[in-house]
């Protein structure tokens, strides 16, 4: 099966960047629900998290559900598709043959574990409408009669990965599509396919419209009380919205510019809060009181944002298992999780799994290869709040929300392969001169004042062996002001 990953990511990279910008952060409405605030409090001190997309469309090691969609800059296999029914037809059918034999959740969450990640968001359900978990709203799921993996004891995969990555304490969030390209209720037969947007007037078609609002609450319902404790309702989908609320660069993609989507979030949000109290709301891209949280897709904010958000970063090229890709290096990986946490947000990190169930040997890899970093200068990361000047050259800084000490996060240049003999931090200062300055995993160092500033003596032992690879850390005990 053929697919131009390459050119869709590239697209996606830029509409995603249309989507999210400045007016994101001016537009946030911060959380006044007192359970909400304190659970919003406890994400932002996890820092690190598990991003998985996985459904049938791994069997083809195509992107997730876009192929359905019949917007012009989608790129089919024109060589057999020609016919886009018949494409539409095969994709469903993949149904037929996902069989993941290899699912363990256990190795996942060890590996996860290792590497310092402290929670999972697992899609349960992307645009497409196929469901991995066990919904009676649908056959068009993992655990259906018409899937081989449905007699599998662990069929119920969102039900497997959320009880596995709870028992060890990690925090459990629900990737959820709001739009579904499967259901009668959004992409209604009796009209040709459009693009990604609904392809009938709700308007004209109230009753209908509100079968798919009460569709997509029994689905979400489902999720808040069959699943255990949740803590975040991560949705996606944001032309799904109300129109009042709807951002010029989705309306190219709508049949007419003046429909309106509104799911209804206030009862979806208040339902979700009933089952589950505190939960986070991610209403992504929809600014407003049900957007918790930001959320730059594939993006680093180029300066500091201070109100609650996470990037969410793909590690291989795609969202979804090729097994063509090439990984980012576990020094990308390390840098941008430094960069993310510097700037106040929480970076959380894209796997794959493949159609087996498994993900490539490279992500363990790469896994493996944080975790040897985060087990020397997690301190610097977990627990952390943004501080001017947040970045500054090759040093990032953060500092701990409890303690106030500040780390200064040296990234190493391509070709560096240890520390050099001095570090210079030009916009901070200790306090005294009795001042404890540090770097992780040595112990003490020499320092002296220079300017507003500070230069760190790195000895030549050190220097020959460092304590980890990709950035070391600076730990100053208490810092007297702060430059910019």
């Amino acid at each position: 099966m053929k697919f131009n990953f390459i050119f869709l990511s590239v697209i996606m990279l830029i509409v995603s960047s249309q989507a999210f910008s400045e007016q994101n952060v001016e537009d946030y409405v911060p959380v006044k629900d007192p359970e909400v605030k304190e659970k919003l409090d406890e994400w932002q001190d996890l820092k690190f998290g598990l991003f998985m997309h996985w459904g049938t469309y791994s069997q083809w090691g195509i992107v997730e559900s876009w192929s359905l969609c019949t917007e012009e800059w989608i790129d089919r296999d024109k060589g057999r598709y020609q016919n886009y029914e018949l494409y539409k037809q095969d994709y469903e059918n993949l149904i037929a043959s996902f069989n993941p034999v290899d699912f363990n959740p256990e190795k996942w969450m060890l590996a996860a574990k290792d590497a310092g990640m402290k929670y999972v968001v697992f899609t349960t359900k992307h645009h497409d409408g196929f469901c991995m978990f066990d919904t009676k709203t649908t056959d068009y799921k993992i655990t259906s009669k018409d899937c081989p993996f449905h007699v599998n004891k662990k069929a119920n995969v969102t039900k497997e990965i959320f009880d596995t990555f709870r028992k060890e304490g990690f925090k459990i969030g629900t990737y959820f599509s709001k739009p579904d390209w499967h259901s009668e209720y959004y992409w209604w037969p009796y009209y040709n396919t459009g693009p990604r947007h609904v392809n009938y007037n709700p308007a004209k078609y109230p009753q209908r419209w509100q079968q798919f609002k009460d569709y997509t609450y029994d689905q979400v319902e489902e999720l808040m009380t069959d699943y255990g404790k949740i803590d975040i309702l991560w949705l996606d989908g944001a032309w799904v919205r109300p129109i009042e609320n709807m951002p010029e660069e989705y309306k190219p993609w709508a049949l007419y510019n003046d429909w309106d989507q509104d799911v209804d979030m206030a009862r979806i949000a208040k339902m979700g809060r009933k089952h589950q109290p505190g939960l986070i709301v991610v209403d992504r891209w929809v600014s407003g009181e049900f957007e918790n949280y930001l959320t730059p897709e594939n993006k680093i904010p180029d300066k500091a944002i201070l109100v609650p958000w996470e990037s969410c970063i793909t590690m291989a090229p795609g969202w979804s298992y090729n097994k063509n890709h090439e990984y980012k290096s576990v020094r990308q990986l390390v840098h941008m999780m430094v960069d993310t946490v510097a700037k106040g947000g929480n970076f959380l990190l894209n796997i794959g799994p493949s159609p087996k169930g498994d993900w490539a040997p490279d992500a363990y890899d790469r896994l493996k290869g944080i975790g040897a970093w985060m087990k020397v200068n997690s301190e610097a990361i977990y627990d952390s709040r943004p501080i001017e000047p947040y970045k500054d050259g090759k040093v990032c800084l953060t500092q701990n929300k409890k303690t106030k000490a500040v780390y200064a996060i040296y990234l190493a240049g391509e070709d560096e392969t240890r520390p050099p003999a001095k570090i210079w931090l030009n916009t901070i200062q200790p306090t005294d001169d009795n001042t404890q300055v540090t770097m992780l995993g040595v112990g003490e160092l020499k320092w002296e004042k220079v300017g507003q500033g500070i230069l760190v003596h790195i000895p030549d032992e050190v220097q020959k062996n460092p304590p980890c690879e990709h950035a070391w850390t600076i730990r100053i005990e208490k810092v007297l002001n702060f430059c910019g």
